[in-house]
């Protein structure tokens, strides 16, 4: 693999200021960032990546190419919880295994839009369905894991308040505004993009570093859980998302997908999420220790992501596509 690659990723200001924040807890400093702010550029980057998204999928139309690629993501995600379920039940009970599974069927869109950041400093294109993706591929691992649990559970059926958990699937904050700024953007087209691309693309890097900065420190603290994970789960939030983006991969070369796009589908489907189906998680499977699926899912599978697995993705496409 030409190393040139990971130094280059690495020596991103985004990544950068993720070690930044890494390093802030790692020598006890007293750098934070207060609570209310990480959620506002959150939001902002998920309007940024969906509006973006629907002008450029406007542009694009829909394609046989369009449609194969949200079915085939549409596929992983309810795929990958049901394979890693079986894997984790080797050490875990259902409802740990369940919970873990269904956060690595799901995505983390900072991972996504960390790859689309890599792809335009290397400029590469890639298209903006992509995005249409990642919304697609949030919430059908709740549901997956939640029926796993039902089916595994050797105890009286759980009674599970389905309009809540769809409503929490469907309706979160993360899928509800990408998915509507998607549309936005759609309806909008490039006028749109001249009226808001101020705001949506010349403030964009510089709010994807500040929440990195964040991501940083949160991650950090995250590590003195994987105490309580031990070498079993360490290896799975590694291995599980190279073998996930293998898949990935593997599917983008029989649609045909170019580079640009092949990458963010790799990444959504070695991605893991840290956010919404942790929030699910705690709602409907309260048995499951959270200390599990978030700290592999932020402190392991995140950073590999961000600072290896972006670029090593990149190689294998590099590798397939000659």
């Amino acid at each position: 693999m030409d190393g040139s690659l990971i130094l280059s990723n690495i020596l991103n200001p985004p990544v950068l200021f993720f070690f930044l924040g890494m390093t802030a807890v790692l020598v006890k400093s007293d750098l934070e960032i207060p609570p209310p702010v990480p959620k506002l550029l959150s939001l902002y980057l998920l309007f940024a990546i969906g509006f973006k998204g629907g002008v450029e999928l406007i542009k694009s139309g829909i394609t046989q190419e369009v449609v194969l690629t949200l079915l085939a993501a549409m596929l992983m995600a309810c795929f990958v919880p049901i394979y890693t379920f079986f894997i984790l039940k080797l050490k875990l009970d259902n409802y740990d295994a369940a919970a873990i599974a269904a956060t690595y069927g799901s995505i983390s869109a900072v991972t996504f839009i960390t790859a689309s950041a890599f792809l335009t400093e290397l400029g590469i294109d890639f298209d903006g369905y992509m995005v249409a993706a990642l919304a697609l591929m949030e919430s059908p691992a709740i549901i997956v894991g939640l029926i796993l649990v039902n089916l595994s559970s050797t105890e009286e059926k759980r009674d599970v308040a389905w309009s809540e958990v769809l409503r929490e699937a469907f309706l979160n904050s993360s899928v509800f505004l990408l998915v509507g700024s998607l549309l936005i953007g759609v309806a909008t087209g490039e006028h749109g993009w001249q009226v808001l691309e101020p705001f949506a693309q010349g403030m964009f890097y510089g709010i994807l570093t500040f929440f990195l900065l964040d991501m940083g420190l949160v991650a950090a603290r995250r590590i003195k859980d994987l105490q309580k994970t031990g070498f079993f789960l360490i290896s799975f939030a590694i291995f599980i998302p190279i073998l996930n983006a293998g898949l990935g991969l593997l599917i983008s070369k029989l649609i045909g997908m170019p580079k640009g796009d092949a990458l963010l589908f790799a990444v959504l489907c070695a991605s893991a999420s840290y956010i919404a189906v942790p929030a699910a998680m705690r709602m409907t499977v309260p048995e499951a220790n959270p200390s599990l699926y978030v700290s592999t899912a932020l402190a392991v599978t995140f950073p590999f992501n961000i600072i290896v697995g972006i670029p090593l993705y990149l190689y294998g496409i590099e590798f397939l596509w000659r």
